[in-house]
């Protein structure tokens, strides 16, 4: 199977292409724009594999998008490229409504055309997986059950406003022209090649700098984490057994408060560098105005995807945690790369002409 894969360089994507070069027999077409989040570092363990290649693109450009899906035929789309920070989001809609929805349009009306070209076979075959969050079901209470499939849709930011927008542009494009979909929702990713923004990797950064550790309000929102690893794993499970027209939460059944999250980073790393100066790293917590709409809890149902595709978490919190930490330890040049912006400086020099090609 060959499939394409939108954001690809991303922290989910770039973990879905690596599972999928290195696990399976499959090709990967990886399309993604490169902006500030997109890193193909975290691609170069597959980047000179045979089954692999990778084009520039903006997924708002139907004509870039047309041209690609000629050009490689895939059998399968796995459309990952979002905007994904609640943060940017509440001070810079518009870049969130662009891409999550505007984005997502213009691949379902590319992918469309494509797919009522395919010959029968391979488009009884063919698949468009829409890969979503959590935060479109919106807040729950302490003690709620569980998102399900079924949940209503309640998001809070714009970030996860337009995530809901464009989950609904899929399930239309399914009910109205028949293209076969399938939707997935999940719940806090985190892992190795983690973008510096998010909670996580954020923590484990400033706190090996002796930087605050900024924990919104008391720190007491729950959110379930998600090892990146397994996620990919999920996804790929999906894509290939899942059925059309179906939706799957994806979760990690790891429900932490975001300061116990924190704390859980500040121990490690009390643990793995002992002659750090800024031992207790706990000390370093800084409590901060907390954001606007902030959602206190959310909690992923995974049953369904367990029971009909048989997928479980392999990582706990405690060992993908772990093995998170670790790797931030011992990639220092990725990082490095990443918060100097040399690794955006050197895809500006070699792709820019190339996309606009």
């Amino acid at each position: 199977m060959k499939i394409l894969v939108t954001g690809g360089a991303g922290f989910i994507g770039s973990s879905v292409i690596r599972h999928i070069i290195s696990n399976t027999s499959d090709s990967v077409v990886n399309v993604d724009k490169l902006t500030y989040a997109g890193n193909l570092e975290s691609l170069a363990e597959v980047s000179l594999d045979p089954r692999y290649a990778f084009e520039r693109a903006d997924i708002c450009d139907r004509g870039q998008i047309d041209r690609i899906l000629q050009q490689y035929q895939p059998d399968a789309i796995m459309h990952l490229a979002a905007e994904s920070h609640v943060d940017r989001s509440i001070s810079g809609p518009a870049d969130f409504i662009q891409t999550n929805i505007v984005g997502t349009y213009t691949l379902l009306e590319a992918a469309r055309h494509y797919w009522v070209t395919m010959d029968e076979g391979r488009r009884a075959g063919f698949r468009f997986h829409h890969i979503s969050t959590d935060e479109v079901f919106g807040d729950l209470e302490i003690g709620a059950a569980s998102f399900t499939e079924s949940t209503p849709y309640q998001p809070s930011s714009p970030y996860s406003a337009s995530k809901a927008g464009s989950d609904h542009l899929v399930r239309a494009w399914t009910r109205t022209y028949g293209l076969p979909t399938l939707i997935t929702n999940c719940s806090n990713n985190y892992g190795p090649y983690h973008f510096p923004e998010k909670l996580i990797p954020l923590v484990i950064l400033n706190a090996l700098e002796g930087k605050p550790l900024p924990v919104y309000g008391d720190g007491k929102q729950i959110r379930d984490w998600l090892y990146v690893e397994d996620h990919a794993r999920a996804l790929y499970q999906v894509i290939t057994e899942g059925v059309v027209g179906q939706a799957y939460n994806i979760g990690g059944h790891n429900e932490k408060q975001n300061i116990e999250v924190v704390r859980a980073v500040c121990a490690l790393l009390d643990e793995l560098c002992p002659d750090s100066l800024y031992r207790p790293h706990s000390s370093l917590i800084a409590h901060v105005e907390d954001r606007p709409g902030h959602d206190l809890r959310y909690a992923i149902d995974a049953d369904k995807i367990q029971h009909e595709l048989g997928w479980v978490p392999r990582e706990t919190f405690e060992t993908g945690l772990r093995k998170t930490v670790e790797w931030y330890l011992d990639n220092p040049e990725w990082v490095a790369h990443v918060k100097s912006g040399s690794y955006q400086q050197w895809i500006d020099q070699n792709y820019t002409d190339r996309s606009n090609s």
